[in-house]
């Protein structure tokens, strides 16, 4: 049985979506699913007796719920002990990585390599799902190709998925609509190169109607958002999130019916007194701020905002963290906003044709 979900996600984003980033966009939008970067099952494993090391791994602010945690790994003793820590952890879901193309990955038995082998896949769900309640998803590509091994027909990912739900009980995949070239491409080129088939997805959900198929690739606008809808079951946002996330602020009105009035000022001016707080963490402003990078996208003057922010956060490092001073992070961020042309305050509605 398929739980309740969401039917537009963030994808998991190595460096991008962590818990800064996440409580950043959850000030646009209260609807999506949100995900966390991949995390290395050993990662987890070597912190487990160190409640402050898991703190610093697994820590998130409870309104990035629902929050779903990608795992990263091969090793099954290993995962199940992960996942255990996971939910006690109040995540929503267990998300499988099975896409990512990196050659450093790849070698280490994770990601993308793992859809040559389907059963091996299969088991770990099963044996995630004697340890954990958690609902189980894996993300996938369309197909895998390597100097060893060619798996690039349709036939192979109806193969793959078919396996995954009969012998491992897996009901949700999220499929990246590209084909993925192991030691071929990099994996900035993997995200690009490989030509996105939309019409594979589609027919995935038409041959597995009771599975939840959810799509991911390419996406970065609501209109398209709600024309894959009519196919499939859910939608993964990927990088256009990070790079452009004011384009999700009609999505709660869209799907909840709750219009965000917030303007772009707002939302940064809203963040200012997370960045404040984590200062008590012992986190220097850069490191959160960078994250709304995106915010002010194709507006005048956003690059000499971000160069600003940079040059005077970056400075803020001359000071032990306990001793900054907080009244001066919040004057170079209200000021920042000087910098950016009034009218851009104003939010920008899309035109949406349901």
């Amino acid at each position: 049985m398929i739980l309740p979900y969401r039917k537009v996600s963030i994808a998991p984003m190595m460096d991008w979506t962590n818990r800064h980033f996440r409580y950043f966009i959850r000030l646009i939008t209260k609807y999506v699913n949100l995900y966390t970067e991949m995390i290395s099952e050993h990662a987890i494993y070597h912190k487990r007796n160190s409640q402050k090391d898991l703190k610093h791994l697994l820590d998130y602010d409870s309104c990035e719920h629902p929050l779903i945690f990608q795992i990263g790994g091969s090793h099954i003793p290993i995962i199940k002990e992960c996942v255990k820590i996971v939910e006690e952890w109040n995540y929503d879901g267990i998300n499988i990585n099975c896409g990512c193309p990196s050659e450093k990955v790849f070698e280490n038995q994770f990601g993308a390599i793992l859809m040559a082998e389907p059963r091996f896949i299969a088991n770990i769900v099963k044996e995630i799902k004697k340890v954990s309640k958690l609902p189980v998803s894996i993300k996938h590509r369309l197909g895998i190709k390597s100097n060893h091994l060619d798996k690039t027909h349709y036939e192979d990912l109806k193969e793959f998925i078919k396996i995954c739900y009969n012998e491992g009980g897996c009901e949700h995949f999220i499929i990246h609509a590209r084909h993925a070239y192991l030691g071929k491409y990099s994996p900035k080129k993997n995200r690009v190169v490989p030509p996105l088939i939309y019409e594979w997805v589609y027919q995935i959900k038409e041959e597995f109607p009771e599975l939840m198929i959810e799509i991911n690739g390419g996406i970065d606008n609501i209109q398209d958002i709600l024309n894959h809808l009519k196919y499939v079951d859910a939608v993964m946002i990927g990088r256009a999130a990070y790079e452009d996330p004011y384009f999700l602020i009609d999505i709660d009105e869209v799907f909840l019916n709750q219009k965000n009035s917030l303007s772009r000022k707002e939302i940064f001016l809203k963040f200012v007194s997370y960045v404040l707080d984590q200062i008590d963490q012992g986190i220097y402003p850069h490191s959160v701020v960078i994250h709304t990078f995106g915010l002010f996208r194709g507006i005048k003057n956003s690059n000499k905002w971000k160069q600003y922010l940079t040059k005077e956060l970056t400075n803020l490092k001359k000071y032990p963290i306990e001793k900054l001073p907080k009244e001066l992070v919040y004057d170079i961020l209200t000021k920042s906003l000087e910098i950016l042309p009034e009218p851009i305050y104003e939010a920008n509605r899309h035109t949406i044709v349901l």
